[in-house]
């Protein structure tokens, strides 16, 4: 394959604003409920003794930015009962609608939540990288409307050599299950024992 396209996310600097969703929305005019990209809002915290009777509390928390990671080896496409799901020249991860037949066995297969159900098309469709920007020589929707600039795509060898990657945040899975062409830049205390929480599970609980 001659190139893999990726997402890079800088957590440590993600305010959590949600512009990056809804500029996926606004471009590719989806439906209420039906969200490409979402932002999981996560705290944690623990209890530290100081002297004998003391004790201080920790409270930190991050942000995550996630939608489909267009990974180096798909379980979604490995599941897929019709072959609708292939990689593209550049490993963009794509669903050919002709053959989806709305099954969800990619949606229950993916770690990431990554596909949805279009209820009025009866398909399933996912990030496809704005496939069409690129071709012009444009970044996806989410990257170039980030204010914080804390998203990027590029070439995933070039990102993991440029950035660091820290691929055991919560709530991420292990990154061995599907190889996700993703490098994320952690907060410092991500990367600590904290009693980690998602806590808008409410508005991210379809995903």
């Amino acid at each position: 394959m001659a190139k893999q396209w990726a997402f890079y996310f800088d957590s440590s600097q993600c305010s959590g604003c949600k512009t990056c969703q809804i500029a996926c929305k606004d471009k590719q005019d989806h439906a209420v409920g039906l969200r490409w990209r979402n932002v999981y809002e996560v705290a944690g915290g623990h209890w530290e003794a100081k002297g004998d009777s003391n004790w201080e509390s920790g409270i930190e928390s991050y942000n995550i930015s996630m939608s489909c990671n267009h990974c180096e080896d798909p379980i979604c496409m490995k599941n897929c009962p019709n072959g609708a799901i292939y990689k593209n020249e550049e490993g963009i991860v794509l669903i050919d609608a002709d053959r989806c037949m709305g099954c969800k066995y990619c949606q229950w297969a993916c770690p990431y939540g990554a596909l949805h159900l279009n209820k009025q098309t009866g398909k399933m469709t996912k990030c496809d990288l704005c496939i069409d920007y690129l071709a012009e020589g444009k970044q996806p929707s989410c990257v170039a409307a980030c204010p914080m600039r804390v998203l990027k795509v590029g070439e995933l060898s070039e990102l993991r050599s440029e950035f660091d990657d820290w691929e055991n945040i919560y709530p991420l899975p292990s990154a061995h299950i599907t190889k996700p062409s993703l490098v994320i830049k952690a907060k410092e205390a991500a990367k600590k024992e904290m009693n980690w929480k998602i806590i808008n599970r409410e508005e991210v609980r379809d995903a």
